[in-house]
């Protein structure tokens, strides 16, 4: 890579990140967009989104990411299948460690995203898109009418799980302790519910149906007597949280007790010229369409930091 210094790198290439791509590409500050270890971030294992403006028959999330993507190139953007390894921000301009390239920036967008937190079953995987699921809001709506199961035993799960029953005949949450984490008008809410079941001490040890490429069942177990059975489902929603990518971070930037980036203003960071956006930073929207507008911000606090400190 070249030695000069650049006006802007952007980490992550999901929603957030390749907004902020093409509004700093359009101010012709010719962005470089680090891709990571997740292109496309969240939408990548999203199938049909329903509910981004501007797609009344809705968009298959890795086409709305390309699509954002091609935009952002035709004004200028870089993007390369490139990810950080590490990053000195107490120096100007930034220091940071590509592979091993060093790129030097003026200005440093992080919309590394956050990674939805998985059973880790190889079925689970091989159905994600297909009935298994980490976000209610963007896929509720395909199981109406359905028996569903939510996992999980804190407030995201609770959420989840009187979200879905909007659209569900009947929701299963499942949790492997008998103590919950959820506060407690949230666990209040859930059990109050009339379609909400609650299966305690139980863990999922397969999803069914992987060579139906559809989620039928899944495998239980009893933690505590250890009896196995199948429960009937159509999905699988995953209310087990989400993990930042910002360990890289850890020390120079202000995180919360989860590791989400903390900002001000919307998404300032506390170094001047290093700004958060998209789910790094926000952990109570988390859509496609927050995260870009929230790049947008980014992208337009980038042009007025160098505006004021010279390009």
């Amino acid at each position: 890579m070249e030695d000069s210094v650049r006006n802007v790198v952007i980490i992550g290439a999901g929603c957030s990140g390749l907004t902020a791509a093409l509004y700093t590409a359009r101010a012709n500050l010719c962005p470089l967009v680090l891709q990571g270890h997740e292109p496309g971030g969240q939408l990548s294992l999203t199938t049909l989104v329903e509910n981004f403006p501007g797609f009344p028959e809705g968009i298959q999330g890795p086409e709305l990411v390309d699509n954002i993507r091609k935009q952002a190139e035709k004004f200028g953007a870089i993007v390369e299948m490139k990810h950080l390894v590490s990053a000195d921000l107490s120096k100007r301009p930034f220091v940071l460690r590509i592979g091993a390239d060093e790129v030097r920036t003026r200005t440093l967008i992080i919309a590394s995203g956050a990674s939805a937190r998985w059973l880790g079953l190889p079925s689970e995987q091989a159905l994600i898109g297909h009935g298994v699921s980490s976000c209610a809001t963007c896929d509720g709506f395909f199981f109406s009418g359905k028996e569903i199961a939510v996992i999980g035993g804190g407030d995201s799960a609770m959420e989840e799980a009187l979200f879905l029953t909007r659209f569900a005949t009947k929701v299963t949450l499942i949790h492997r302790r008998d103590q919950f984490r959820a506060s407690k008008i949230m666990l209040d809410r859930a059990r109050k519910h009339e379609k909400i079941h609650f299966l305690t001490d139980t863990v999922i040890e397969d999803v069914l149906d992987v060579e139906k490429k559809e989620v039928t069942a899944l495998k239980l177990r009893n933690l505590k007597t250890g009896k196995a059975w199948d429960l009937p489902v159509s999905a699988m929603f995953l209310g087990i949280g989400h993990i930042p990518n910002a360990k890289m971070f850890e020390g120079q930037l202000d995180m919360d007790a989860e590791g989400y980036l903390k900002t001000t203003n919307w998404v300032h960071t506390r170094v001047p010229g290093v700004f958060a956006s998209g789910d790094v930073m926000d952990r109570r929207y988390r859509q496609a369409i927050t995260a870009a507008g929230t790049g947008c911000m980014a992208a337009l606090e980038v042009e007025k930091f160098l505006e004021e400190h010279g390009q």
